[in-house]
């Protein structure tokens, strides 16, 4: 096929013709007009005499294949090799992980650190997401038990309010964009650690039994991480309802605004820390709401967050998790470790220890026993990072690389123009 170099349209297609070394894309990098956000799939490679170019397509594909990329059949068949249309959709949900990022106000001498900068109404516009089609209904705030010693209140730079912006509920009501996604989708978006105290309670890794209202079954025992489960149920009495009251009020205002549509989406992403609350956040609501519609996780980068227990719960609830993993990134392999956890032995996980069945079921409830959820999509970017790097490896923008470069596990990882300089040179600039 051969094509122009520039934006072309038909009755039935458009699509957008770019050199085969262009970045990750998004909206706001490509600044294109307002149909270039309806981008989703990557096809039909094209030659221009001697130089490579890449088509987007948009069809009607996603509106009729929504529940796949959403994981009603578990993304077989989706994953390696990775499906384009698939593809598109991970990044776009990365883009909103992306923007809850982008709007914390990270700056520890301002009076508004650890807040939101902008308005709901401009948010997603000021995060280059202005033509995505959502609109942010709701923020979502994060409070941390722990308390810091009162002598870092003299170094200012060590601040670290106890309640801090986590995120953000968005929902689609552009109907042109819920024709093209086949449905209306809910996106709970949360960022990563960023807070001194958010680090506090990251450390405290120890498996903890779930409160009565979110543990149905009195035979099963599900637990999860303490800190994580802190973030989630602290409240500041009078002033901050906690992350659970504040996601339950909205999932409810949900059903009653919604709940008379044919097709309707919830879909919880988040990176790092906010990878481990969109699971809990996914585990419940599925477990104290009846009738919901399709949950689904996309996690990025995520660490463990619970036993077998929760993880028995989660999947009968029939929330789908897709966990998107760098094996080169050692946040995803903590806390604790995982025994005899036949999901995670045939991926030859170095964490995993065979035991006994017996001794396997004595430990089931030991407090660093935890469980890997869902399915997984793994990177490696060992070929592009030098070892010892970290934050590179375990950086958002470096998952999001390699989503778009990623081909398949059993031929070629990752596009060729990924294993070059300008990716290292990429990531030294963007990171």
């Amino acid at each position: 096929m051969r094509c122009p170099n520039q934006l072309f349209l038909t009755n039935k297609y458009f699509g957008v013709v770019l050199p085969n070394t262009w970045q990750y894309y998004s909206a706001s990098t490509l600044n294109l007009s307002t149909i270039t956000h309806r981008i989703i799939k990557i096809s039909n490679s094209c030659h221009l005499g001697s130089s490579h170019c890449l088509v987007f397509n948009d069809e009607d594909k996603l509106g009729k294949r929504w529940m796949e990329f959403q994981g009603i059949n578990n993304w077989d068949g989706l994953l390696d090799p990775l499906d384009d249309d698939l593809r598109g959709e991970i990044l776009r949900y990365g883009e909103f992980v992306e923007a809850a990022y982008g709007c914390f106000d990270f700056d520890t001498s301002s009076a508004t650190y650890a807040t939101c900068r902008y308005p709901k109404r401009s948010m997603l516009m000021q995060r280059g997401l202005g033509r995505s089609g959502y609109k942010v209904v709701k923020n979502l705030h994060a409070t941390c038990a722990v308390q810091m010693p009162r002598w870092l209140e003299k170094f200012p730079n060590l601040k670290s309010p106890q309640s801090s912006w986590i995120g953000y509920v968005a929902v689609c009501d552009d109907m042109d964009e819920i024709a093209r996604l086949g449905r209306r989708d809910i996106v709970i978006a949360y960022r990563g650690t960023v807070t001194y105290s958010e680090w506090l309670e990251n450390l405290r890794v120890t498996l903890t039994c779930l409160p009565d209202d979110m543990s149905p079954n009195e035979n099963n025992k599900p637990m999860v991480q303490s800190g994580l489960l802190s973030m989630y149920t602290t409240k500041i009495e009078g002033h901050m309802p906690s992350l659970q009251e504040t996601i339950r009020e909205e999932i409810i205002s949900i059903l009653n605004n919604y709940s008379d549509e044919y097709s309707l989406s919830i879909t919880i992403t988040g990176h790092s820390l906010g990878a481990a609350l969109a699971t809990l956040t996914a585990y419940d609501v599925t477990t104290k709401f009846n009738n919901l519609p399709m949950v689904t996780v996309l996690s990025f980068g995520g660490p463990r967050v619970g036993n077998k227990s929760f993880r028995y719960q989660l999947e009968k609830n029939g929330t789908k998790v897709l966990r998107i993993v760098n094996s080169d990134d050692p946040i995803t392999k903590v806390p604790g470790i995982v025994i005899d956890d036949d999901d995670v032995a045939h991926r030859g996980d170095a964490m995993v220890a065979r035991l006994p069945s017996w001794l396997d079921k004595y430990m089931e409830d030991a407090p660093w026993v935890y469980a890997e959820v869902g399915k997984e999509l793994k990177l490696s970017s060992k070929d592009s990072i030098r070892k010892g790097s970290v934050a590179k490896c375990h950086d958002l923008k470096t998952y999001l690389y390699l989503v778009n470069n990623f081909v398949s596990s059993s031929t070629c990882p990752l596009r060729a123009t990924v294993r070059n300089y300008s990716f290292r040179l990429y990531l030294r600039n963007t990171i």
